[in-house]
């Protein structure tokens, strides 16, 4: 741990103001620089600035709550100001003596009980980081050999804060805990990162060159976030102007997460007021390796917190930087608005599908799964539905109904994914994310605690709250699985016996009117409501290039049918109330039926 540096959201990054990298505190957050090693002892801990840090915000809390628990701080007190070095020495005095032994004139022990309890409780109720960078220029961290210094050094670090806690409190309280808890005492998130040289395509880029990328991300789970905002709003529509050329970027405040989404490699840089959401994107995407970052330019850029003043009045937008080959997408510094991690999400994707288009292959919003069912069927299946339509609920059923009715299940994309044709017509899909980003609401009951011990969840206490957790490995994203069934999640109609839960269609225009159209009952994960379109499900790329994007789909379906595979409508009933749950069960239990009888 190093010293202290207070951040406050003013530090627009628009006005960049160089600072060297510090201990920090924001809002519900600290953040420590440097190795959770420097500190080996009890001791070592408790004369750190970052302990000095956190114990002064809370003696100001205390002090602006009026608390009685400061009645036990008297001996430390001069005027209106505690001696928080005085203070400090007398908890190293109780990591080896009694309380009585220290001469510590306040006899309201309960009270100093309840102080350590108290100043305890409110470092872990922080959002905690450490970020060790690692400032060497050629990728030069050997994995291998170093993650486990790293994790060690964090679990150590863990178990200092444990025992320095336990130790003090049993000297107050005169006696041993009997029941230990082993709580993720010490950060939450630890980030390894290490500046690595790539390829710039041109001179604007090299703006980015000191920022360094997320070489290792250690989380523990489970992690609960409060964000200010828990709801996407606004289009990701094109910049009239490339942002790379204008942005000022204080590489001190901001880090990159080299994202592998689907095939691409896609760097997304992000101001550090916005770390909270890395446990997400960490989740979400797998993390290039340094041999997939030097010395290459990489697909796409995404900046996350840009001066809104080269935003084109827009939250969100992107950049074909066409002359070097490269889309980079940018966030506005706008908050609340954009303290939400689907806008992390969906710039990124959004970046995958502009890409897409340009390589003459059909991004999808949707799902894809290959589905091994217990009568011996298979079947790969891709459902196609914007957010909210049930295609990410569908798979939740598919896992609900697995005892019953699948013998294995292997997601292949859960929100996004793109098709291909292969040379010998075959139509093939492939995912962009190992994670999935959902709803809390939509999920069979209990499947989230099943589920805690690897998850990141996003204002639990709301409505769309969220969770991001892994669900499927990279070799399955990007394998290309040829395509079966091809369905629209329908989330509003009504299941009867003209409308089943399972439709196919075999008109090629009727099929592009369904799909096209996009409609879905809005189910508040946007900023939308009631029954709404979007053109072919997807915001994100396709009506931004939409004439492109017409004759691909065209393209796409006709080869489908020719192909001989079925295509449709999957009645989930999402958006209708009553069904959130049962809609999807039973649609899920339709396709199985279905693949049984035919494929």
């Amino acid at each position: 741990m190093l010293s202290e540096k207070e951040t406050f959201e003013t530090d627009i990054p628009g006005n960049p103001n160089p600072v060297t990298e510090m201990n920090e505190f924001m809002e519900g957050r600290v953040i420590l620089y440097g190795h959770p090693g420097l500190c080996r002892t009890p001791e070592e801990l408790l004369s750190s600035d970052g302990f000095q840090m956190v114990l002064q915000h809370f003696l100001k809390k205390m002090l602006a709550q009026d608390s009685p628990l400061l009645n036990c701080l008297t001996p430390f007190k001069k005027d209106a100001e505690y001696d928080t070095r005085k203070l400090s020495e007398f908890l190293k005095e109780l990591l080896v003596k009694d309380v009585h032994e220290t001469g510590y004139a306040n006899t309201d022990l309960v009270l100093l009980k309840d102080f350590i309890e108290e100043l305890y409780s409110y470092w872990r109720r922080r959002e905690r980081y450490v970020i060790f960078d690692r400032d060497a220029e050629d990728g030069g961290i050997d994995l291998k050999n170093y993650h486990p210094i790293f994790i060690r050094a964090n679990e150590e670090f863990k178990n200092l804060v444990l025992g320095t806690y336990r130790h003090i409190s049993a000297h107050v309280t005169g006696d041993w805990f009997r029941v230990y808890r082993q709580l993720p005492a010490g950060v939450g998130v630890g980030l390894l990162a290490e500046k690595i040289t790539w390829k710039f395509p041109s001179e604007i880029y090299q703006k980015l060159k000191n920022i360094p990328f997320i070489r290792l991300s250690l989380i523990y789970p489970p992690l609960i976030y409060y964000t200010k905002s828990n709801k996407r709003k606004g289009k990701f529509d094109p910049l009239s102007k490339n942002p790379m050329e204008s942005v000022k970027l204080d590489s001190s405040r901001w880090l990159c997460f080299p994202a592998k989404i689907g095939s691409l490699v896609i760097f997304i840089y992000f101001h550090k007021n916005f770390v909270s959401h890395v446990a997400g994107l960490s989740n979400l995407f797998e993390l290039a390796s340094a041999q997939e970052i030097a010395n290459r330019k990489p697909d796409g850029i995404m900046l996350f917190g840009v001066d809104p003043a080269l935003m084109d009045n827009q939250l969100v937008g992107y950049f074909e930087d066409i002359p070097n080959n490269i889309v980079v997408g940018a966030v506005a510094y706008q908050l609340p608005d954009v303290d939400y991690f689907g806008y992390f999400k969906k710039t990124a994707l959004t970046i995958h599908n502009i890409i897409m288009i340009e390589r003459g292959n059909l991004p999808i919003h949707g799902a894809m799964a290959k589905i091994d069912l217990k009568s011996g069927k298979s079947a790969h299946v891709v459902i196609v539905g914007d957010s909210g339509a049930g295609k990410s609920e569908s798979l939740e059923a598919f896992r609900v109904l697995a005892d019953k009715y699948i013998r294995q299940l292997t997601v292949i994309f859960d929100d996004m994914g793109s098709l291909s044709i292969k040379p010998d017509g075959t139509v093939v899909g492939c995912g962009t994310e190992v994670g999935a980003f959902v709803r809390l609401d939509d999920l069979h009951p209990g499947y989230a605690y099943a589920e805690i011990d690897r998850s990141a969840f996003m204002n639990p206490h709301m409505g769309n709250a969220r969770l991001v957790l892994p669900i499927t490995e990279y070799r399955h994203v990007v394998a290309g699985y040829p395509v079966d069934l091809f369905l629209y999640a329908n989330n509003y109609d009504n299941v009867d016996e003209e409308h089943p839960a399972l439709e196919l269609m075999k008109d090629a225009k009727e099929i592009n009117e369904v799909f096209s159209s996009g409609a879905r009952l809005a189910k508040g994960t946007t900023d939308e409501k009631g029954l709404v379109h979007s053109y072919f499900a997807n915001p994100f790329g396709a009506p931004q290039k939409k004439k492109q994007h017409e004759a691909l789909a065209e393209k796409f379906i006709g080869q489908l049918l020719k192909n001989g595979k079925k295509v449709g409508q999957l009645r989930t009933r999402l958006g209708i109330s009553g069904f959130e749950t049962k809609g999807p069960e039973e649609a899920a239990q339709s396709l199985f039926q279905f693949i049984t009888k035919n494929l």
